[in-house]
C-alpha cells in the first residue's frame, strides 16, 4: 500500500461511468459511518473510531496514528480521513478532503423466502452487490425458519456495502407473510417473479427481462419453490411479470444472483438512455 504516515498525498479520480475511484485511495480500507456519526462532514473534522471498527483497524489491520482511511454514507458520500490516534478500541478520526459525492442509489426491492441461515447470509451479501436497497424476507407455505437476526443480517449487508463501494446500507424488513406482502406492494411498480419449471404451464415466462425501473422488485421463492395455491395467487395481481431464469431450476441463492444480474443490467440501460 503506498503509504508514508503523514506523507501520503492521494489525487482523487473517479471513473465517470461507475463513480469509482481509480487512484491510489482505492486500496485503503474504506468504513461506513452512520449519518449522525458522521454528521455535518467538513475538512477539519474529527470524529470518534467506533469500537467495533478501532479494534479492527488496530488489531487485524495493524494500522496506526497517520494512516488513513476512507469513510462514507449515503448523505455524506466518501472522505479521506487520517487517524490521529487509535489504541485498543478508542481513536479518532480527522477528515481531510471529499473523494466522491454522494450519489442516489435506484431502488430496487429483493423479496426472498427464508432459507437456511448460510444461504440467508449469501442472499444478503450477493443482493447488497447488485444493488438491493430494501430486503424483504417471506414466510411461505414451504419456509423451514421463520426467525432472523436483525443485527447479523445488518452486520452482512454492511460489510458487503464497505467491500463494494456503493454509500448507502440497504434495509432490512421484518419477516411477513407472503400474502400480507402480496396484498402491500405497490401497484405502480412491477414485481419480477422468479417462476420455475410446472409452478403454472400456463404461464409463457419471458426469456428476456422487460426494462426494469427504480422502485421495481424481484421475488424469489423458497427451495422447492412456491406452492400451486401461492402461484395462483401471485398471478392474480397485474403488477407481477413472471420471468424464467432458464430451462435448469436454479436453487433459491443462485436465482437470487441471477436475477438481480438482470435486473441490475436493465436499471443501468434504462438510466444510459434517460440521459
Amino acid at each position: 500500500m503506498p503509504q508514508s504516515g503523514n506523507h501520503l498525498h492521494l489525487s482523487a479520480q473517479t471513473d465517470p461511468v461507475t463513480m469509482v475511484v481509480t487512484d491510489a485511495s482505492a486500496h485503503l480500507p474504506r468504513l461506513y459511518n452512520a449519518s449522525e456519526i458522521l454528521g455535518d462532514a467538513h475538512t477539519g473534522l474529527t470524529l470518534q473510531i467506533a469500537p467495533d471498527q478501532a479494534r479492527y483497524l488496530g488489531t487485524v489491520l495493524r494500522k496506526k496514528a497517520g494512516d488513513h482511511v476512507r469513510i462514507f454514507n449515503a448523505n455524506s458520500g466518501e472522505w479521506l480521513a487520517r487517524i490521529t490516534e487509535i489504541r485498543k478500541d478508542k481513536g479518532f478520526f480527522e477528515l481531510e478532503r471529499q473523494l466522491r459525492a454522494p450519489t442516489q442509489q435506484p431502488t430496487l426491492v429483493l423479496a426472498f423466502a427464508l432459507l437456511k441461515r448460510d444461504a440467508t447470509d449469501l442472499v444478503l451479501r450477493m443482493g447488497t452487490e447488485l444493488g438491493v436497497t430494501h430486503f424483504m424476507p417471506l414466510i411461505t407455505e414451504r419456509t423451514n425458519t421463520h426467525r432472523i437476526n436483525p443485527d447479523r443480517l445488518h452486520a452482512i449487508a454492511t460489510e458487503a456495502t464497505e467491500q463494494c463501494e456503493r454509500f448507502d446500507v440497504p434495509q432490512i424488513e421484518s419477516p411477513q407473510s407472503f400474502t400480507d406482502f402480496l396484498a402491500s406492494w405497490p401497484q405502480e411498480h412491477r414485481l419480477f417473479a422468479a417462476v420455475e419449471r410446472g409452478e403454472d404451464r400456463a404461464i409463457h415466462t419471458p426469456s428476456l427481462l422487460p426494462n426494469a425501473h427504480a422502485g421495481d422488485g424481484f421475488l424469489v421463492g423458497p427451495e422447492g419453490g412456491l406452492s400451486d395455491r401461492e402461484c395462483q395467487m401471485m398471478l392474480k395481481y397485474s403488477c407481477i411479470t413472471p420471468i424464467s431464469l432458464g430451462p435448469l431450476v436454479l436453487r433459491a441463492d443462485t436465482a437470487v444472483a441471477a436475477g438481480l444480474a438482470l435486473i441490475g443490467c436493465s436499471l443501468r440501460s434504462a438510466a444510459v438512455l434517460s440521459q
